[in-house]
């Protein structure tokens, strides 16, 4: 991702939790929206809003939420520009840097891997979340790489090949008796 985009979403320092949970409405404007996508690598968003809630969470926070939104992408069949949804739930735990509630990584150990527990909390880089960043890199995850339009078909239908001095011959060798 290239620069941030900022001046639509909030940080949310952790001191301020301490009052309790952090509501937040995102809703970038067109101009917004228009950096969000070229930085996302997109034609275009025409819309898209964000309600999360910031809270509490051992000696960090936990970010949760929703987001929609339409994104405008290219087809990879048919190369013409198209609207598709984009929602997703966001769910994220993080600790500030020295947490004692990180988990230690094991050195030298085995990393015990399970697919169904959640995934670790981040680690805070200061005492700030931006949290449109998380918004945006949970967008980013729904996007459909390979875009198809719903009514693409590919239907490639291959030149005939080239007559070449084999063909000849072969042709010449099916015909004798």
């Amino acid at each position: 991702m290239g620069e941030p985009v900022t001046g639509w979403g909030r940080k949310v320092r952790l001191a301020d939790l301490a009052r309790g949970p952090v509501e937040l409405s995102l809703r970038p404007d067109a101009e917004q929206r228009a950096k969000i996508a070229a930085e996302l690598g997109l034609e275009g968003l025409p819309a898209f809003t964000a309600e999360v809630q910031v809270r509490p969470w051992l000696d960090g926070a936990e970010l949760r939420g929703r987001f929609e939104g339409r994104v405008m992408q290219i087809c990879g069949v048919s190369l013409d520009s198209f609207e598709q949804p984009a929602a997703g739930e966001i769910d994220v735990r993080m600790l500030p840097a020295g947490s004692p509630n990180a988990q230690a990584d094991a050195e030298g150990g085995e990393l015990a891997l399970d697919l169904d527990a959640p995934d670790p909390p981040d680690e805070l880089e200061g005492d700030e979340i931006d949290v449109a960043a998380y918004v945006l890199e949970h967008l980013a995850l729904e996007i459909d790489p390979f875009p198809k339009k719903p009514d693409a078909e590919f239907d490639y239908v291959p030149e005939p090949p080239a007559d070449s001095p084999f063909a000849a011959l072969g042709a010449l060798k099916r015909r004798e008796p």
